[in-house]
């Protein structure tokens, strides 16, 4: 199908001046193949037409970190009101009851969440593998695609259980030869490098304090070896930190380099907690970060400090992480928590009456989960509207009564706290239309994934 999404009420293109195509875009093949300017026509004939005068235009949102299964522990009373640590053996009892029909419940809940929020792409860190539950990962690659999110899933690992002085129950850990063998046979039979891929896979052991230092090591060789990228949990709190020079006797960054990982194609959840020092070898080693925003308030935990890790030359993408610690699954309103955020951040440590230019703005938020995530992923055709360009596009109306009044429709979007995308794309193919998902039946679906949370829940005692 040749598409014409017509002048778009406004466009939000990082690195493409959007004036030059007022009267939209031509996608074709899984591409953005045209723009077109002001009072001109496509070029060629199209196939459909789709009238987005009352739409606002921008490239589908990347999220680049998430835990699919924790939308089963949404709001656990055990879990609330608690920190980092205490939250996590509040609810590890409770996880080592999946099974592979709650994980690809689960998965598929979060992939039409946060295609209703204007997301296109996703990476999930899974890490939670039991007898029951070995081919996770697999399970997840034939759920995401079947809902149609372009996906970036991890094979995450622990190896260290409660017997070893680790905080997750022995069942749900695996034995480093095990983990390392699984790793290979998953990236074998799902990682596709090329670009436009649907699916993709890295390497993720859960936090370096999960896992034993051959473990971290044997995989950043395998990641290496296989071209895919690592991805773990880092920084995210002051205990994590603290945990860590008592247990590895170093700072988390100090050890991941030790093991080789700090690297191009790395990327850390959350990275909060480093110093001046550590910001600027991160920026020099090519790595990134994954900024959870709302993951970061409801724990507690502190302020990713984007701007400096940015300066740095470090690449940073957006995350929502998992529903249990969210406790939602969109990603367009994690981009205004990253806006509030970063302004709280600069209002805490800078001076007063900052000049506007100075002042986080709305364009970096959305630049986040956009080119931000993309560049993150290693994905440089993703996360744009420019020619060639995966044809990933989120449109959002501003008929709300939260936009009544609003002059700019793009701040607008962010500043007032959109929710849902009226219309997504995904390769090409509409997903989402008239704020509706087009191949999945809602309502069934979260019948059934109700009655599995509740099933977990039950399991666990």
């Amino acid at each position: 199908m040749r598409i014409w999404i017509k002048q778009p009420l406004s466009v939000f293109s990082p690195g493409v001046d959007s004036a030059a195509f007022a009267d939209g875009l031509v996608v074709h093949g899984g591409q953005v193949v045209e723009h077109v300017a002001s009072g001109q026509q496509p070029s060629q004939p199209v196939d459909e037409t789709f009238d987005a005068r009352e739409h606002v235009l921008l490239p589908g949102l990347i999220n680049t970190h998430h835990h699919y299964y924790q939308t089963l522990t949404r709001a656990i009373r055990a879990a609330t009101n608690k920190p980092l640590f205490p939250w996590l053996t509040s609810l590890y009892p409770i996880w080592a009851n999946l099974s592979e029909e709650m994980i690809d419940i689960s998965t598929r809940l979060a992939c039409a969440e946060l295609l209703l929020s204007g997301c296109t792409t996703s990476a999930d860190h899974h890490y939670v593998f039991s007898a029951e539950t070995a081919r996770a990962v697999d399970v997840q690659v034939l759920a995401a695609r079947e809902t149609g999110v372009r996906s970036v899933l991890t094979r995450g690992s622990m190896s260290l259980g409660q017997s070893a002085g680790g905080l997750p129950p022995d069942r749900v850990t695996q034995t480093e030869d095990e983990i390392l063998a699984d790793s290979e046979r998953v990236i074998a039979a799902h990682h596709d490098p090329a670009a436009f891929a649907m699916t993709q896979i890295a390497l993720a052991p859960c936090s370096p304090f999960s896992v034993t230092p051959r473990l971290m090591q044997d995989t950043a060789e395998l990641a290496a070896q296989h071209k895919v990228m690592l991805h773990t949990h880092l920084a995210e709190t002051q205990d994590e930190n603290d945990f860590c020079l008592e247990s590895l006797g170093q700072r988390p960054l100090d050890y991941i380099e030790e093991c080789g990982w700090l690297r191009a194609g790395t990327w850390f959840a959350h990275g909060i907690h480093f110093t001046a020092d550590e910001i600027d070898r991160i920026g020099k080693a090519g790595a990134a970060v994954s900024h959870c925003p709302s993951s970061n308030m409801f724990l507690g935990s502190g302020i990713c400090p984007v701007e400096s890790l940015q300066h740095a030359g470090a690449l940073v993408g957006l995350g929502v992480d998992g529903s249990a610690s969210n406790d939602a699954s969109s990603l367009i309103q994690e981009v205004r928590q990253a806006l509030l955020l970063q302004r709280l951040r600069a209002g805490l440590q800078g001076p007063e009456g900052l000049p506007a230019e100075q002042i986080y703005g709305w364009d970096a938020a959305l630049g986040l989960a956009t080119r931000g995530s993309a560049d993150l992923l290693g994905r440089p055709e993703l996360g744009g509207l420019q020619l060639g360009q995966a044809a990933d596009l989120a449109l959002f109306k501003m008929d709300e009564p939260r936009f009544s009044g609003a002059q700019d429709p793009l701040a607008a979007l962010v500043l007032s706290g959109a929710v849902c995308a009226d219309a997504v794309m995904v390769q090409g193919e509409f997903r989402v239309k008239h704020g509706q998902l087009c191949d999945t039946d809602l309502p069934a679906l979260m019948d059934r994934h109700q009655t599995l949370a509740v099933e977990l829940l039950a399991a666990a005692g």
